[in-house]
């Protein structure tokens, strides 16, 4: 079994708590990863001004990248930093991991054109628009979300496009995200977010926003938060999970549906799931529920990969 998951926050745990990559405490490390037969993964890089208030969130990514070269060097016989699909599957092919760089919220790069080009130029493949606050792009689901792109989001969002880099909507308000779709000519990318459906939370896409997706050829990831996956007081469970997978399928995602953990940034997870080890029990329930194996490979993997080898060309 191969998995890409779109999503997880093990950087930042590693800048506020020390320790790496290849053993640790959380969601996530490549000694659990190892156990699938691939693995691919978006790294994010994450700062909030009120927890850093003497250093500029720009210092703050810099940091992480840092962070992240570091375990990439001292972990260089299990992972290495891929910027394109080919890379990955050419680390796959040497029994190595695929890494991949992604910004949760443009203001990391003071939402700067110059700043996003050199941090293309560092590896960056995937940035969220927004994170919860709303910043010179756009407003966010929980701050100002009747805001949409701004003259200086939409050139964001071209600019990302034109250099190949992934158009995460996960955070952005929802004209925000209308305005993405309006603007996108290349597939986009919900990194972590669930169906609102199911979850009326406003971080979670709608069945109109998942089916534009659909017609973008982008993808969904299913965020393991329990916040997104069933509203207070129920405990989500493997059950939740497949519910949002059975939901996105109805509307005909079976391309358009891919992980998106939110590893190592969440406290509640589903009772079933610890960590990533417990991915396979996802699997194995599908398959006994019958689904194909081709359908479960491609939420795990080829979903995912897809959209990064569309978008992410050099």
């Amino acid at each position: 079994m191969m998995v890409f998951d779109g999503h997880c926050d093990t950087i930042l745990r590693c800048y506020q708590n020390g320790g790496g990559f290849r053993k640790n405490g959380g969601h996530l490390d490549l000694e659990r990863m190892k156990r699938y037969g691939g693995w691919a993964q978006f790294f994010a890089c994450f700062g909030e001004q009120s927890e850093t208030p003497r250093k500029p969130l720009w210092q703050v990514f810099q940091e992480q990248v840092s962070i992240f070269r570091r375990q990439m060097e001292e972990n260089a016989d299990l992972i290495v930093h891929c910027r394109t699909a080919q890379e990955a599957e050419q680390a796959r092919g040497e029994g190595r991991m695929a890494a991949f760089l992604s910004a949760e919220g443009a203001e990391l790069l003071d939402c700067d054109l110059q700043k996003l080009e050199l941090a293309y130029g560092w590896g960056l493949r995937a940035v969220n628009i927004t994170w919860n606050h709303e910043n010179a792009l756009s407003g966010t689901n929980a701050e100002n979300p009747g805001k949409g792109l701004t003259e200086q989001g939409k050139a964001f969002v071209a600019r990302m496009q034109e250099l190949g880099m992934l158009v995460d909507v996960s955070h952005l308000s929802d004209p925000g995200f209308w305005d993405v779709m309006a603007l996108a000519k290349k597939p986009v990318f919900a990194s972590h977010s669930n169906a609102r459906a199911l979850c009326a939370h406003k971080r979670n896409l709608t069945d109109a926003q998942f089916t534009a997706i659909i017609g973008n050829h982008g993808v969904a990831g299913l965020n393991m938060a329990a916040d997104f996956l069933v509203e207070e007081p129920a405990l989500p469970t493997l059950d939740t999970v497949v519910a949002h997978i059975e939901h996105w399928l109805s509307l005909g995602g079976g391309k358009n549906v891919s992980l998106g953990g939110d590893w190592d940034g969440i406290d509640k997870a589903p009772q079933e799931i610890r960590g990533i080890q417990d991915l396979e029990l996802l699997a194995e329930r599908l398959l006994r529920m019958n689904y194909p194996e081709q359908q479960v490979n491609d939420l795990f993997y080829n979903n995912l990969m897809r959209v990064v080898r569309e978008v992410c060309t050099m």
